[in-house]
């Protein structure tokens, strides 16, 4: 990676830092109350190792195996990273982020919850997981429905190597601001009625580059930022 490449994304890390604290401020909320998850997938382990030096030590990966290849390329690596596989998740693919994720964001179906939970290694931490919300009712889009959240979460509570830590939506493409808003304070409300159930799920995870102050607003304490860190992604060596 060349000093140019590297010196951008420790900048564009600082400038999404900086925006992440004003769009808080903006609310009354604490810069400190949101998480910023770096979203890695289909950049080279490069870049995460520049964004690394930068202080970033959360990252979010959608597609299994690539997250896999990074996670033990940075295996042992300290200050500890903590991996986040954050892609619609197939069955067959589920042993993969037991055995090596730290967050799974995407749960969206019982039969996925079990798999995870079974497979998760012993000697592991439990796993810890979000319930995917359909917020925006895509027929393109994986996620639940509101209304089956309580239903899906009391199973998964009753699962011993599942840490269930709360919500995690995409909603459709706005550029209103006033309907990102919108949309993003149904999945707050959702949260709390969540933890009426689940007093431990803390964690919303909703907000990307173009959405972000109004995901902080609604509260959102996970953010997943790519494209404002690495730079445009290059699909063209994915399937």
């Amino acid at each position: 990676m060349s000093l140019s490449q590297q010196n951008a994304i420790e900048q564009n890390l600082q400038n999404v830092r900086e925006k992440i604290a004003a769009a808080a401020q903006l609310c009354g909320r604490s810069p400190e109350e949101v998480a910023l998850l770096a979203v890695s997938k289909t950049k080279p382990a490069s870049a995460v190792e520049e964004a690394i030096a930068a202080g970033q030590f959360a990252f979010g990966e959608n597609y299994v195996q690539e997250g896999v290849d990074k996670i033990a390329h940075f295996a042992g690596h300290q200050p500890a990273l903590t991996w986040h596989f954050i892609g619609p998740l197939q069955s067959n693919k589920s042993r993969l982020v037991a055995e090596n994720f730290d967050w799974c964001h995407t749960i969206d179906r019982l039969k996925i919850a079990q798999r995870l939970n079974e497979q998760r290694p012993a000697d592991l931490a439990p796993l810890q997981v979000l319930i995917q919300v359909n917020i925006s009712d895509e027929a393109s889009k994986s996620g639940i429905a509101l209304e089956d959240v309580s239903a899906l979460a009391a199973q998964i509570m009753a699962m011993p190597n599942l840490n269930l830590r709360g919500l995690m939506a995409i909603p459709a493409a706005e550029t209103d601001y006033a309907r990102q808003l919108e949309v993003f304070s149904q999945m707050r409300d959702a949260l709390k009625t969540l933890q009426a159930i689940c007093p431990q799920a803390d964690t919303l995870s909703m907000g990307m580059t173009d959405d972000m102050p109004a995901a902080i607003a609604a509260g959102s304490t996970m953010v997943r930022i790519g494209t404002a860190i690495f730079g445009a992604r290059d699909y063209s060596a994915k399937p």
